[in-house]
């Protein structure tokens, strides 16, 4: 799927995304507002070919999805980024919070595909 993201009256072509897309490092490598666009769309897509497998192919419902989504609804998702995110505010023991914000949003959004 390829995005095209508006910028000042022009229109500014994405890459296209895959399956393959490591989530994790592009939440890590997010700087501004555009890395975070295209991490949004990244997201998105994982979300829509877990969607796409789990039709075909379910999982267990007692464990994540193909894709590792534990939530199965956007309010779940969004529920439980809330939820890490007030949990790392501080960081964590194996997470040192950025100092970007661009970049602490993605985390928490990441969160919300994996978070119980």
């Amino acid at each position: 799927m390829t995005h095209r993201a508006r910028s000042g009256g022009s229109f500014i072509p994405t890459r296209s995304l895959s399956m393959a897309t490591d989530l994790h490092a592009l939440a890590d490598s997010v700087n501004d507002e555009k890395g975070f666009i295209r991490f949004l769309f990244a997201l998105a897509e994982d979300w829509e070919a877990e969607q796409a497998i789990e039709a075909s192919t379910p999982s267990s419902p007692y464990g994540p999805g193909a894709l590792g989504w534990e939530n199965g609804t956007v309010g779940a998702v969004l529920e439980r980024a809330a939820s890490w995110g007030e949990a790392s505010i501080d960081g964590l023991r194996f997470y040192e919070k950025p100092s970007n914000p661009w970049r602490r949003a993605a985390q928490i959004l990441k969160a919300g595909k994996f978070y119980e």
